[in-house]
């Protein structure tokens, strides 16, 4: 009977006390359809050998995305996404351009910050007239037009309060001379705009044509106040697309064997039962 009752113990607490672990490292439990989506998206373009932003990044600008589609803010003829990630050196190439329904980067290059937004380094951020910094946040491309940088393309913020003002500040794509590798070596640092993502002039005309009429620009920093307050960030995803990531070949990750941890009282018991011999009555 003793048996019997140790027995019984032992598959209840097996039932409630046990946990596991995952003998080879990989990355966290997914919680949601969603976030399973959107790393298989990344890993899809990855698993092709494109240089792409941080997952981190890429996360908050896939969801803006998402949420941005799902309302209609977004052309349903282009399914392009660019992310500026300035929270880098504005010495290296720090702007994407990603044709999802392609998964592939269709351009990685240099992108300025604003003047008012610091040095090599933005370090802020504003949607103030003439403040001539950068704002943070999620566009939406809109129409070309030739103006004083030449063919410029118009951008409408979508984040108010952080950069819903860019139409009216004149916060545009255009390409300039001093967004470029000679600029760096002769001046220690990229050349900085009015608050514009200015891009090399010798690429302006490729990347406009890549991302206008209606395409999805994001321009990110790890600043706590916006990351916290953009709805298109933190808004629950509706709708994910069987188009994109169910296409791709994406790469198998590795089966993680899991292994089951028992604590010292509980092998006290298991060493205990396994004495037990049929019939127990």
């Amino acid at each position: 009977m003793k048996l019997l009752v140790l027995w019984t113990l032992m598959s209840f607490m097996m039932m409630n006390t046990h946990h596991s672990s995952y003998a080879t490292e990989g990355t966290a439990t997914l919680n949601t359809t969603a976030d399973k989506h959107i790393e298989d998206v990344y890993y899809a373009i990855c698993t092709d050998g494109n240089s792409m932003p941080s997952f981190n990044v890429f996360e908050k600008a896939y969801r803006g995305y998402l949420n941005l589609q799902a309302v209609g803010k977004l052309s349903q003829n282009k399914q392009i996404l660019t992310i500026c990630d300035l929270s880098l050196s504005a010495n290296i190439n720090r702007m994407w351009i990603i044709d999802l329904a392609q998964n592939k980067v269709l351009l990685h290059t240099l992108v300025a910050h604003g003047q008012g937004s610091g040095e090599e380094y933005a370090v802020k951020f504003s949607n103030k007239m003439n403040s001539h910094q950068t704002s943070l946040g999620f566009y939406v491309t809109g129409d070309t037009y030739t103006g004083e940088h030449g063919r410029s393309l118009y951008l409408h913020g979508m984040d108010r309060g952080f950069n819903n003002m860019a139409y009216e500040r004149a916060i545009v794509v255009h390409g300039a001379d001093y967004v470029s590798k000679d600029f760096i070596c002769n001046n220690e640092r990229l050349g900085r705009s009015w608050g514009c993502p200015a891009v090399p002039a010798k690429l302006s005309n490729k990347v406009i044509d890549h991302i206008k009429d209606g395409t999805c620009l994001f321009i990110y920093y790890p600043q706590e106040k916006y990351l916290k307050s953009s709805v298109w960030i933190n808004k629950p995803i509706s709708t994910i697309p069987v188009n994109i990531a169910g296409k791709f070949e994406i790469r198998q990750k590795p089966q993680r064997a899991i292994v089951y941890e028992y604590s010292p009282k509980m092998l006290a018991i298991m060493k205990e039962v396994s004495k037990i011999k049929l019939p127990l009555l």
